[in-house]
């Protein structure tokens, strides 16, 4: 990772006047404490919860249990609602991010969904963005990935607002 992204990506929130808030499970807040050294992030971010316990997902994010029981903790459906709830809770903030995974071996693993599977939503301009990616390695190097590409992929929507017309 370059170390100048999340400096440049805070610069871009504060050029767009966006706000950020983050739900983060995998990750245990990797994605916004590798944010917090950037210039003005005390303008962009409005907060990051850390929902790892199945529990926590239900009570501070409002994951329906019968969601957890269906998909599982780590599924595009808990996120989505993860983000949705972070929504819910933070109203004012222009981008909600949501993410779970497998950053190392449980009982949610199968073959179609190994160690190292991540599901990322981004709620954005009134649309969800859903990514699910497969990130390689230790239990670190899946988290550290996987906020990486939390940052690549608000870079690219902010690129995009950037070139979209007025």
């Amino acid at each position: 990772m370059k170390k100048a992204l999340p400096d440049e990506l805070i610069k871009n929130f504060i050029k767009h006047k966006l706000t950020l808030a983050l739900a983060e499970s995998c990750t245990c807040g990797l994605v916004a404490s590798q944010l917090a050294p950037a210039t003005g992030v005390s303008e962009v971010l409005l907060g990051s919860v850390v929902t790892y316990h199945t529990d926590a997902k239900q009570k501070l994010l409002g994951v329906k249990k019968a969601t957890l029981t269906t998909y599982s903790a780590e599924s595009q459906q808990t996120t989505n609602e993860m983000a949705l709830g972070l929504q819910r809770q933070l109203p004012h903030a222009d981008v909600c991010v949501a993410i779970t995974g497998l950053c190392g071996p449980g009982k949610s693993a199968t073959p179609d969904k190994p160690v190292g599977t991540v599901f990322v939503t981004i709620l954005f301009q009134g649309k969800a963005h859903e990514y699910r990616e497969q990130f390689p390695g230790t239990g670190d190097a899946i988290r550290q990935r996987a906020s990486e590409f939390i940052y690549e992929k608000l870079a690219e929507l902010l690129e995009r607002q950037q070139e979209a017309p007025a």
